[in-house]
């Protein structure tokens, strides 16, 4: 090996190996990351605006978004969104353990919130809708929700729930059939 060979395969002074060699974005990079945010970030907030407070489903959704850039790594590329909805349910779930109820006399009356003009939202308003869910389990409840409002099923809902397809097939099937016992069977989903 000539003497300028070797100089042109060195690093400069002062700086490693490691400095000189091109840095390769990783599939898992910034830009990844903002296009995963473009994607999904409506929808998770509208997840959480059906779930829970309205006025906190932006910032639910940002602590989901800050809980995948940590762990970007164990987000399957096949299934983002489910992942997303996934930790959105934990996420969810500590933000209802710290929620302060409020008292009957302190909430709005119907139709005075931004939620009546949304035809998507105002379902929930539907008294016998809100007592048939109102009347199955949690569990049941979550995977209907999922697939109803979230338009999730096959491995989209397995991925959500942590199970085969097989079983969440079986868990929306189970569910549905509750639900029409407790609506009285008045409609089919």
């Amino acid at each position: 090996m000539e003497r300028a060979d070797i100089a042109e395969s060195t690093p400069t002074e002062g700086a490693s190996m490691r400095e000189q060699e091109p840095i390769a974005l990783t599939p898992r990079d910034g830009a990844w990351f903002e296009a995963i945010v473009r994607e999904h970030a409506s929808s998770l907030v509208r997840y959480f605006a059906r779930r829970g407070p309205r006025q906190d489903a932006e910032d639910l959704a940002a602590d989901v978004f800050m809980i995948a850039w940590r762990r970007r790594s164990d987000i399957p590329a096949e299934a983002v969104l489910p992942w997303l909805y996934r930790t959105a349910g934990f996420t969810l779930a500590n933000h209802r353990r710290k929620h302060v109820d409020l008292t009957v006399d302190a909430l709005p009356e119907r139709g005075t919130t931004p939620i009546a003009e949304d035809p998507e939202l105002s379902l929930l308003f539907d008294a016998e809708l809100r007592g048939a869910l109102a009347s199955v389990s949690e569990r049941d409840r979550h995977i209907l929700l999922l697939h109803a409002w979230e338009g999730l099923d096959g491995e989209e809902l397995a991925a959500v729930l942590g199970i085969s397809r097989s079983g969440a097939d079986a868990a929306l099937s189970r569910a549905r059939k509750r639900l029409r016992e407790a609506w009285g069977d008045r409609t089919t989903f």
